[in-house]
């Protein structure tokens, strides 16, 4: 039994084509709609599954090349995360079996796919759904490395990727002098297509790391969305994709976690470094005229729309860089708009890791390089001031 999957966002796709690998179906996946109609010729399927909404060749295109132009009665699902009543209405009109609304599990596509074109018999089937989602929005997260070889959590960032869909993982190495880059190498064996490792020769700083990873997953045409986390998972990837879910049903254009101590959350910081970051904040939120409670939470999810706007130039400091976004930000867009662009959203939870690389003298500098940033970016903000990035190496 044949199945051709049709979706820009390969993300979405692969999980789908495990899993009814597993089961015993022969699948082809397609990215191109264009390309999946002369698939659809030459493959001849027993179902296929589309998406709606896809650049260039629409899956409402797809549909209608099957249905009128070559006169087939091949059953066809739609996968989309379009769930406005006309276009259900348009897409059974046109002919289509089923709508499958995202996301929804990959059990609930499983038995439909069942139910219209049967099972292939198999002596036993592989479980290896484990509860997967498949989501109607694809993310990628950088994570900033600079010798994590023993903090690295390496066993939590598996289980996420392999049970959340959507998600493409980039670990920066950032010169790092331990065997950093050899755990990460190991990390993505056998998950490439879900996560990459960039090796950064230099020791360039986290803002650098960070800002070099966000602008080369803005290249990946699947992503919808495009954060950065803590490797030490000081911030938990359930917190994160919280962020996510508030970003995808808002006009927000940034998502910003923030250590905030309430009820029912669990936010641990070292006494002396909380006195230290309220003074600090104090001052941010004079530099930026914004009421943020916490610029420097290392969890942010962004629109890919503003990646160029917040990472395209080097930043002027290092631990900082979070305040030089915001303030790219207001400058590019004006105050008012900024604000109305920007989200923080308390977590659940945030834990203070051991080896954090932020020591108390730092904290002291951080005053002076919020001096320097409210000096550059009222004086200079139209002079491109920054230095050229380190080298790249993507593997």
């Amino acid at each position: 039994m044949k199945v051709l999957a049709i979706d820009d966002q390969q993300l979405v796709l692969l999980p789908l084509e495990k899993r009814l690998t597993d089961l015993g179906y022969d699948i082809k996946i397609e990215t191109d709609a264009k390309k999946a109609l002369d698939t659809f010729d030459s493959f001849r399927p027993d179902l296929v599954i589309v998406d709606v909404n896809m650049p260039n060749v629409s899956g409402f295109d797809v549909i209608t090349h099957i249905r009128i132009t070559k006169g087939s009665e091949t059953p066809i699902m739609i996968l989309s995360g379009n769930t406005k009543d006309e276009v259900i209405t348009s897409a059974f009109e046109l002919g289509v079996n089923d709508y499958m609304k995202k996301p929804l599990s990959l059990n609930e596509i499983c038995a439909r796919v069942k139910r219209l074109i049967g099972a292939p018999e198999l002596e036993s089937v592989i479980d290896t759904n484990k509860g997967i989602m498949i989501q109607q929005r694809c993310v990628g997260v950088v994570i900033p490395c600079y010798n994590e070889e023993e903090r690295l959590l390496s066993d939590e960032f598996l289980t996420f990727i392999d049970k959340n869909s959507g998600y493409h993982l980039c670990f920066v190495n950032d010169g790092s002098k331990d065997k950093t880059l050899e755990v990460l190498h190991n990390l993505r064996k056998g998950r490439e297509d879900f996560i990459t490792v960039y090796d950064c020769e230099k020791n360039g700083g986290k803002a650098e790391a960070v800002r070099l990873g966000m602008l080369h997953m803005a290249k990946k045409d699947d992503l919808d969305y495009i954060g950065f986390l803590d490797a030490d998972l000081s911030t938990d990837l359930a917190d994160f994709d919280d962020l996510v879910k508030t970003i995808e049903t808002s006009d927000y254009k940034i998502v910003s976690g923030s250590r905030i101590s309430r009820m029912g959350a669990n936010i641990t910081k070292e006494s002396a470094r909380k006195i230290i970051s309220l003074t600090i904040n104090f001052i941010i939120r004079k530099i930026l005229s914004m009421d943020f409670k916490d610029t420097q939470c290392g969890a942010k999810i962004f629109h890919k729309d503003v990646i160029d706007v917040a990472f395209s130039k080097k930043f002027v400091t290092q631990w900082i860089f979070d305040v030089e976004i915001f303030k790219r930000m207001s400058n590019h867009f004006g105050l008012k708009k900024a604000k109305a662009m920007l989200c923080e959203q308390p977590l659940k939870r945030w834990i203070h890791a051991d080896g954090s690389k932020l020591s108390m003298k730092d904290s002291v500098k951080i005053v002076m390089q919020l001096a320097q940033i409210a000096c550059v970016y009222s004086a200079k903000k139209n002079q491109d001031f920054y230095k050229a990035p380190c080298e790249l190496e993507i593997v």
